[in-house]
């Protein structure tokens, strides 16, 4: 069964456009929205939840986002980096607040979602560190019974330790079933929790599938000049320190790419078309 299924995501800015991708994230999932800066992957995460107008057909469970949007948000917990609201509230306060939003909340589950993250009920949320924060983001998710947990960035600007405190959250979350599609640069993290990838370049989706079969998919190798990569047919060669690298498929020569080298050499590839059109 799927937890989220995108159809034709569409969302068109001046200057950017998300264009029409569709992909879809199995329950029990754990999916990376990877991509450069401006790639879409704020863009696609906001659509999905309806905070910025777009195209396309969203499905969560089966529901239809558009004509069931109250009954699939309770099925979704949203994190768009950290925990920005209620700053001098208290984290007890904030959860009376947000409690009559949801009617399946479970006031029991909250506390022990806060006990299990060492949250402190009468700490206020600007006395909380940012990774703290996020774990409280997350408390307040689960407990409004939430199956799908869409994150934008959730480890940025958090220290190795915290991103490790959170990798090992997201696989016990797994472990009770809740499926997790989060954005990230931090490719590390997504090694540890990946079961899927999607990777966005310029507003198109450029390649999704399982992180195994894409780090399967290419190796990488060093050449001493062009012609050796040419001869290769190496993909998105660039020159660095010691001659030049690219990304080679169908052979076991080279050594196995990492996802920041299949993310650096795909774009470059890309980049280098697309001059070769025009």
């Amino acid at each position: 069964m799927y937890a989220l299924e995108v159809q034709n995501l569409k969302k068109v800015y001046p200057n950017f456009t998300l264009g029409g991708i569709s992909f879809a994230v199995e329950a029990g999932e754990i999916a990376g929205l990877i991509g450069r800066n401006g790639a879409g992957k704020s863009t696609t995460l906001k659509s999905i939840m309806r905070l910025i107008s777009s195209e396309g057909t969203v499905r969560v469970f089966g529901r239809d986002f558009s004509e069931e949007e109250r009954a699939a948000k309770e099925l979704i917990g949203y994190v768009g980096g950290g925990f920005r609201f209620y700053p001098n509230k208290t984290l007890s306060a904030v959860a009376k607040a947000v409690a009559p939003f949801y009617p399946h909340w479970d006031g029991k589950a909250f506390k022990r979602y806060c006990e299990e993250y060492a949250l402190v009920l009468t700490k206020r949320v600007r006395e909380l560190s940012e990774g703290m924060k996020i774990k409280f983001s997350l408390a307040l998710a689960l407990s409004h019974g939430a199956k799908l947990l869409l994150l934008d960035e959730p480890t940025s600007g958090l220290d190795p330790l915290s991103r490790e405190d959170f990798c090992d959250t997201l696989l016990s979350l797994k472990k009770q079933g809740v499926t997790v599609l989060f954005s990230t640069h931090i490719t590390s993290d997504l090694m540890r929790v990946a079961d899927r990838i999607l990777y966005l370049s310029d507003g198109t989706l450029l390649t999704d599938g399982p992180l195994e079969t894409l780090i399967g998919r290419y190796r990488f190798q060093r050449f001493a000049s062009l012609s050796e990569a040419a001869a290769a047919r190496a993909i998105g060669v660039k020159e660095g320190k010691d001659g030049y690298g690219g990304l080679v498929t169908g052979t076991s020569e080279g050594r196995e790419a990492t996802l920041d080298e299949i993310m650096i050499h795909l774009e470059w590839e890309k980049r280098r078309q697309n001059e070769s059109t025009h």
